[in-house]
């Protein structure tokens, strides 16, 4: 038997991160998956004013604090999954007139904390005999390709088949159709399709393998989020399905034994598609808070499964 324990959607939160590594062997697993997003939402500013003291806004707050609380808050915005950068007010007004700066600053502080992200599972995992799957989602930049690719212990999963036992091969799709966001892996429902058919091609028993696709499929009940108006205002009352079809389609064919899915923090649930059990164990990385799955997966089943959090 191999035990899996599957997390999504860790937008840049320190903390949901080292809960992830350190719940792998708490709770025995043999697998780690973690499906993006892997990146944080934005950039920070922490502003060193003439008098030694410093100002950041951030959650609605605006905070003027001395430097022996500096790193303090650096850690409190590194928890929300934000990328805290110190700069004086010139350097701050330089960067938000002139995008191609802001957006070069904000991938090299995606890539920094990546790169401590993959030092801290090699540390604490390399002689514990787990092995730790990693890709991209949609809101990942094309950029951190070549710091998923950099580590001899950490597997970037992303767009290829990979074996996590003796059994089941996995393939996994970082892409999401249409969002709202014009995000960076985001695709029109064809080309998903197509990318999914450029996989499935390579895996060799369908009955055992794994679709690790960051969308959930359509209509799951894994895929419902807020109807949003024409300015993006969630309702509060309405939720939709927002999912692939593309994905829906491709499980319907293939049936393969299990689907790991992540994108839509809301709808944390499981559902059968067919014989295909497909997760979700959804997000809630703004509060810190690990969310996961655990399952059990035996030669030809999913043996059983339970949704943590801490």
């Amino acid at each position: 038997m191999t035990r899996i324990l599957f997390v999504t959607d860790v937008h840049g939160s320190e903390y949901v991160f080292r809960k992830f590594i350190n719940a792998l062997p708490i709770y025995k697993a043999d697998v780690g998956i973690l499906l993006g997003d892997l990146s944080g939402k934005l950039l920070v500013p922490i502003v060193k004013n003439p008098d030694g003291t410093y100002i950041s806004t951030f959650f609605g707050g605006t905070y003027k604090f001395k430097e022996k609380d500096l790193e303090d808050m650096k850690k409190r915005i590194s928890i929300a999954g934000y990328y805290p950068i110190c700069v004086s007010k010139e350097e701050l007004d330089k960067i938000e007139s002139n995008p191609e700066l802001k957006d070069r600053i904000f991938v090299e502080n995606i890539k920094k904390r990546l790169e401590s992200w993959i030092k801290l599972a090699e540390e604490r995992l390399r002689d514990k005999n787990i092995k730790l799957f990693i890709s991209a989602g949609n809101d990942d930049p094309w950029e951190i390709e070549d710091v998923l690719n950099s580590s001899d212990f950490v597997i970037n999963a992303g767009m290829k088949k990979v074996y996590i036992d003796e059994y089941h091969e996995m393939i996994t799709v970082p892409h999401s159709n249409p969002t709202p966001w014009n995000t960076p892996r985001e695709v029109p429902e064809e080309k998903l399709e197509e990318i999914i058919e450029s996989l499935v091609k390579d895996i060799k028993d369908m009955e055992r393998a794994i679709f690790n696709f960051h969308v959930p499929p359509y209509d799951s009940g894994l895929d419902l989020a807020p109807k949003l108006s024409r300015d993006l205002t969630p309702s509060v009352s309405e939720m939709i399905p927002v999912g692939s079809k593309a994905v829906r389609k491709a499980i319907e064919k293939y049936q393969p034994l299990m689907g790991l899915h992540g994108h839509i923090h809301e709808s944390k649930g499981v559902c059968n598609i067919g014989r295909t059990v497909c997760f979700n164990p959804g997000s809630e990385y703004g509060e810190g808070i690990l969310k996961g799955v655990l399952i059990d997966l035996e030669k030809d089943r999913v043996k059983g499964y339970s949704f943590v959090s801490g």
